[in-house]
């Protein structure tokens, strides 16, 4: 019996660490196209049906006992809003197409796998976590290199932003443009920089050693050159708040101008990211300008030269003036397409919404997404998994007092980057995107196992 366990806890232990590489790194080749959709099956989704297998072994002769956990019985319920609202959505709104739908549901059961087998990886070891935390390192300056790479030594790029691209078509850096290394899109690969980031700057001022503190500084700077290229402006803001927030966690306080101090001197680097910035100012300005210019035209149908004639002048239709017009093309999208079109199949069914897929490939939101597809019960139940996700962490508060060493560099970092996360959700369908996903949740995995576990051990 003991052998076998060992076996499975070294069968877990390596699925994970396959995970961590294999689904950042490896680009979003297509290997089956699905007819109808943008969606391919990837060599990933492979490797989550392995790991869905080993935790089917593992839970199903305890699945009376798991779905009385609370963050599994909000998950459980999650996915059940889920397919209602997809056959809500076939039957009732007539908005989804039945296999289409049901792939999409189907894709945020597997983005949970890894949430499970992160729980299971740390609950049955947590010496693990080291183990983990190296691989990681890995991954961040590998994915810099290619970053790199595509930049200076024209390195492909293979991103599914549209149904062409999505077929694994390989891109050119262009100057300007944004770097995505081997991320389907820069905004998936900035928000995976706020999950990561604040975990290796947090273990900076924790492990020491020269030889770790030049690799924990060598790989920081890696993860922000890589963050201030992908050119993302909520990004880096999260990014910032996020690891402040992480040192605050930690009582490194005095580490924190050092860090602001540096961080800004990676964005003086980037003048992409400063265009962008520049342009909300100028969008701001423009408006405000044009506002303020408002009745300061000229009537042309009034006399203000002085005269003792009295003549009859004929209404004159002037010519406008063309006015300079500020936009961010960003914004605009969102506020004047993609957002409305959420609402608007938000109101059509408040309560299940239109179903998944029913409002195309991208929202830029994802709560908004959240009430389009799943509607206020679908929302509501998302909201129940954030929250048996932060109970336990609230539980182990302060975590200097209860971690150290590693497991407060994991639980502190991650504390620190979830508000970034959810920030960043307002603008983008982070959670829809399989990679950033994927990875988001083995970590909440990890996460979640170390605080309830202390928690368990405090009450016994």
């Amino acid at each position: 019996m003991q052998k076998h366990s060992k076996w499975l806890d070294g069968l877990i232990k390596y699925t994970v660490a396959a995970i961590l590489i294999a689904v950042p790194l490896y680009p979003k080749f297509p290997f089956l196209r699905i007819p109808g959709t943008f969606v391919s099956i990837r060599l990933e989704d492979f490797l989550i049906v392995f790991a869905s297998i080993i935790l089917a072994l593992i839970y199903i002769p305890k699945i009376g006992n798991l779905i009385e956990k609370p963050l599994y019985k909000a998950i459980t319920s999650f996915l059940l809003v889920g397919l209602v609202s997809v056959f809500s959505g076939v039957f009732l709104t007539q908005t989804v197409v039945p296999h289409i739908g049901l792939l999409h549901w189907f894709r945020r059961i597997e983005y949970f796998i890894p949430l499970f087998l992160g729980i299971e990886a740390i609950h049955r070891d947590r010496e693990n976590l080291i183990f983990y935390f190296k691989i990681l390192l890995i991954v961040v300056f590998f994915v810099f290199i290619y970053g790199f790479g595509q930049k200076s030594l024209g390195w492909p790029i293979i991103i599914t932003q549209n149904e062409e691209y999505s077929k694994g078509v390989a891109l050119r850096w262009i100057a300007g443009s944004h770097i995505n290394s081997t991320f389907a899109g820069h905004y998936d690969l900035a928000t995976f920089l706020v999950l990561i980031l604040p975990i290796i700057v947090s273990s900076f001022f924790i492990l020491n050693g020269i030889w770790m503190k030049i690799t924990l500084a060598t790989v920081t700077f890696s993860g922000l050159w890589l963050l201030v290229n992908t050119a993302s402006r909520v990004s880096l803001v999260s990014y910032l708040f996020s690891t402040i927030l992480s040192l605050i966690l930690i009582k490194k306080y005095k580490a924190i101008p050092i860090v602001l101090v540096i961080s800004l001197i990676f964005v003086g680097f980037s003048s992409n990211l400063l265009v962008r910035y520049g342009r909300i100012i100028e969008v701001f300005k423009g408006r405000v300008g044009n506002f303020h210019q408002i009745n300061l035209g000229l009537d042309v149908n009034s006399a203000y030269a002085q005269d003792n004639f009295d003549i009859k002048r004929d209404k004159v239709t002037p010519t406008p003036t063309p006015q300079l017009v500020f936009e961010d093309r960003s914004t605009n999208i969102r506020l004047n397409v993609e957002w409305p079109r959420a609402l608007r199949a938000f109101f059509k069914n408040p309560l299940l919404g239109t179903g998944y897929s029913s409002i195309t490939l991208a929202t830029d939101n994802d709560y908004l997404r959240l009430l389009g597809e799943l509607g206020i019960l679908g929302t509501l139940a998302f909201i129940t998994i954030l929250v048996r996700i932060g109970v336990p962490l609230l539980r182990v508060f302060p975590l200097t007092k209860y971690f150290k060493d590693i497991e407060l560099i994991f639980l502190a970092g991650v504390s620190g980057s979830l508000p970034g996360i959810l920030t960043n959700a307002i603008f983008i369908d982070i959670f829809e995107a399989s990679k950033f996903a994927m990875i988001f949740w083995l970590i909440i995995g990890f996460t979640v196992s170390l605080a309830e576990k202390r928690s368990n051990e405090d009450n016994i």
